[in-house]
């Protein structure tokens, strides 16, 4: 389904008024996911609806895809941009250009708190039996999202729900999930809304890799990663991006612009 929003630019920027710009958005909560009406939600729901609300010269046109077939629509030409993606995360040979970061975070290791169960239990992390999202590039993985070579690598189990790898976590069943791989802004997320977690779950000090997250633009598409840095750049100084993004406990890179003093 496609969801268009009408936003404006706010700045002068290269854009020509009534720009249509197609967006791709898949399910990585809390960054971005979609709802049961098909609309967006997470950070990306936010940051789109506060430009629609003060904007009206572009339209960002919201093509929904998925972790495993986002690089496939783009090279179909389905979309043209892309928020908070890495580099590094399948896209070093399609014909993109990349902001600079714009949000960072990081996967930890989650297994059930049993006694006598610490730190150690993550020391050889791969020989466990692992729960992870199909098409999320993980550390341990080497960044591959081929699930027939992972399957073949590693006892995984893959499917595409973080709150579901994180309820085998708590059935306490080492035969299918000993160990999930989460998003530390998701899993702080759940436990905000199930404190009673947080002495269930045994989390990794060391993550299994921290990321920094830029908007992926086509290159010579409809608008350029430095355009939409224009685009972006009075949320930054006014302090309303650092709020959504404080929102979602999710962190600010090194290099966005300190709001302005009151």
């Amino acid at each position: 389904m496609i969801l268009g929003l009408t936003l404006t630019l706010g700045v002068t920027t290269t854009v020509s008024a009534q720009t249509n710009i197609a967006v791709g958005v898949y399910n990585f909560p809390p960054v971005a996911s979609v709802n049961s009406e098909n609309k967006v939600e997470g950070l990306l729901g936010d940051l789109l609806r506060e430009l629609d609300s003060t904007n009206d010269k572009v339209t960002f046109r919201i093509v929904y895809t998925s972790p495993k077939r986002r690089h496939l629509d783009f090279h179909a030409g389905l979309y043209d941009v892309i928020f908070f993606e890495n580099p590094s995360w399948g896209w070093e040979n399609l014909p993109v250009n990349a902001t600079r970061p714009i949000l960072m975070d990081e996967d930890v290791y989650v297994a059930l708190n049993k006694p006598g169960r610490d730190q150690s239990f993550f020391d050889n992390v791969t020989e466990r039996q692992l729960v992870a999202i199909s098409g999320y590039h993980y550390g341990f993985a080497g960044l591959s999202t081929d699930n027939a070579e992972l399957e073949k690598r590693f006892n995984i189990e893959f499917s595409h729900s973080h709150s579901r790898n994180l309820d085998l976590i708590k059935a306490d069943r080492p035969s299918l999930a000993e160990v999930a791989v989460v998003s530390r802004s998701y899993l702080q997320s759940h436990l905000n809304d199930n404190p009673e977690d947080s002495d269930r779950f045994l989390v990794s000090d060391t993550p299994d890799q921290t990321y920094l997250l830029h908007i992926m633009a086509r290159d010579n598409g409809p608008i350029d990663a430095a355009t939409l840095e224009q685009l972006l750049s009075p949320l930054f100084k006014d302090g309303r991006y650092q709020q959504f993004v404080d929102k979602r406990d999710l962190q600010l890179p090194p290099g966005i612009p300190e709001p302005a003093a009151p």
